[in-house]
């Protein structure tokens, strides 16, 4: 049986004949000893590996092979490693060969994307998968901690959520010369689901049915949007955490997000130190310090109308002029967070017309009841708010926004039988981890890219 590297390091037994399985980093030769960096994805570090040169299989022994080791696990004499693998067996599990395109030399993260298959073999992407890891497992530990019931919900929807449009379409009709009804429309009666159908955009109006049964909920999943943007924040597929909370208003979602956001980024500090120390020297410079000062950090709050104010009061530093009912731009999120508070900051009743069908209408008739949290480096990382509750409300602003009523008759139906005030929010998985990390690109935390003209692998 194998043991981890990661293991070894961590509870070293100097004596012990331990196997390792894992791929070669890096080789380095001499007369009386070749020494083989040997890595198996459980960590960042390496465990060296001592082979006698004369070893019949070493010329197979190149960057990129796998290999399994069997050897006597002994206090190393250099200071760069506790212990090293003095190997007593070598076997070559599977060759590289001079053509493994990642050689001992920095690639550009363009390039690593070409090869995502392989990318996984270096040092920074290893460590931000493992990191992706960690929080994917503390997402569910905070919300099953708390009693939420976790909801799969559809991916395949007739309904879009944001009422934007920006939905891809599923289809078994024909491209070329699709069924028509009488007037000339095409006739999705005949398609597989009867009416025309998309990938879904969120899963909160499915986890909205299970709070108002259930309780509190999340959803934790893939979602999809048809925008062709090609930004360093935006993909085409991407997994979403969103809660509900049942009987809550909007302090209470703020006050759950803020929870939420903090134990992420405990855990991640408590559990990812070796990668995150990584990141901070190689990556994004002060990015331990940025998460261990959040951590410890109380969440500031303000409406929407007290953050333009304060923009407006700047409005010449930036790109996008600010004014009194626009959607923050990215430069306007980072200033609040970065240079405005110095830290997380919650922007909270936005203007109706900038906003979801689904989210509360406040007494004022000009905003609604919606919160973003921004934090530093990234912005936004969490959108949410109260939903309408009002069966009257709801229904209007359906007819306003122009969408299909006959869409939306179950989700009014929520309404109707047994309505109570809830809120929820979404959570950007990879916005997380992208924040977490440091990483400038959000192509370079998640395993498979999907982006406009993209959909290798």
């Amino acid at each position: 049986m194998r043991t981890k590297i990661l293991h070894l390091l961590e509870n070293p037994v100097v004596g012990e004949t331990p196997t390792v399985c894992g791929w070669i980093r890096t080789r380095r030769d001499s007369k009386s000893v070749t020494f083989l960096e040997v890595n198996d994805g459980s960590c960042l570090r390496s465990l060296q590996v001592v082979v006698d040169p004369t070893h019949p299989l070493l010329s197979r022994c190149t960057t990129g092979a796998s290999v399994r080791v069997t050897g006597a696990l002994a206090a190393s004499p250099a200071g760069q490693q506790a212990v090293e693998l003095r190997a007593e067996a070598l076997d070559v599990l599977g060759d590289a060969g001079p053509e493994f395109p990642m050689q001992k030399k920095r690639h550009s993260f363009e390039f690593l994307r070409e090869i995502a298959h392989l990318r996984t073999r270096s040092n920074t992407f290893g460590a931000v998968f493992r990191v992706r890891n960690v929080l994917a497992r503390e997402i569910h530990r905070f919300f099953q901690d708390r009693g939420f019931v976790y909801l799969h919900s559809p991916i395949v929807t007739t309904s879009d959520a944001e009422g934007a449009g920006e939905m891809f379409q599923v289809t078994t009709l024909p491209l070329e010369g699709p069924p028509r009804d009488a007037a000339g429309a095409v006739d999705y009666t005949k398609d597989f689901f009867g009416k025309k159908a998309g990938l879904t955009v969120s899963g909160q109006l499915e986890a909205e049915i299970f709070a108002c049964s259930l309780g509190d909920t999340y959803t934790f999943g893939p979602t999809f949007r048809a925008e062709n943007s090609n930004t360093s924040r935006h993909l085409a597929e991407f997994w979403m955490v969103e809660p509900e909370l049942a009987f809550a208003d909007i302090h209470d979602d703020m006050d759950l997000a803020e929870a939420f956001i903090l134990h992420l980024v405990r855990s991640v500090l408590e559990h990812c130190g070796e990668d995150l120390a990584f990141f901070d020297k190689m990556i994004a410079p002060g990015q331990l310090d940025m998460l261990r000062k959040l951590a410890a950090a109380s969440f500031a709050r303000m409406t929407y109308t007290e953050a333009m104010e304060h923009l407006l009061s700047v409005a010449d530093r930036f790109e996008f002029k600010p004014y009194w009912g626009a959607d923050l731009q990215s430069e306007h999120e980072r200033y609040l967070a970065e240079e405005l508070v110095g830290g997380p900051v919650f922007v909270i009743d936005y203007p109706k017309e900038i906003k979801a069908f689904y989210m509360r209408c406040n007494d004022d008739g000009r905003t609604v009841a919606a919160m973003d949290l921004l934090v530093p480096r990234v912005g936004e990382i969490i959108g949410g708010s109260q939903r309408e509750e009002r069966l009257e409300h709801l229904s209007r602003r359906i007819t306003e926004m122009g969408l299909p009523p006959e869409n939306y008759e179950w989700y009014l139906d929520l309404r109707r039988f047994g309505t109570m005030p809830h809120c929820g929010f979404g959570l950007g998985f990879e916005r997380m981890v992208q924040f977490v990390t440091g990483m400038g690109n959000i192509r370079d935390v998640i395993p498979f890219p999907r982006t406009p003209g993209n959909a290798t692998f």
